[in-house]
């Protein structure tokens, strides 16, 4: 599956200071859907949120596995991820 505009991989801050990280093919939708408190059940009432990283890929399986990759990182990694970009 490809999207000619590619697919996003991101991750955001909540109000508690807490990461989300997520895949889509609409970056600016996505994080607005999160702020209105729709799409993941895991953030509802922890918006607004703030995009801290993203990286944009050419397939979905691409997102998919960084995304994967981004889940199974401590919490000092993530920071690190953020800081980096």
């Amino acid at each position: 599956m490809t999207s000619s505009g590619g697919f996003w991989v991101y991750m955001v801050e909540c109000k508690y200071g807490t990461y989300y990280t997520g895949w889509t093919n609409d970056l600016e939708k996505r994080i607005a859907a999160h702020n209105e408190g729709r799409g993941a059940k895991y953030l509802r009432g922890k918006g607004p949120v703030i995009l801290v990283y993203k990286k944009k890929f050419a397939t979905v399986k691409e997102a998919q596995g960084r995304e994967r990759a981004i889940k199974k990182l401590s919490r000092k990694k993530k920071e690190e991820l953020v800081s980096y970009e």
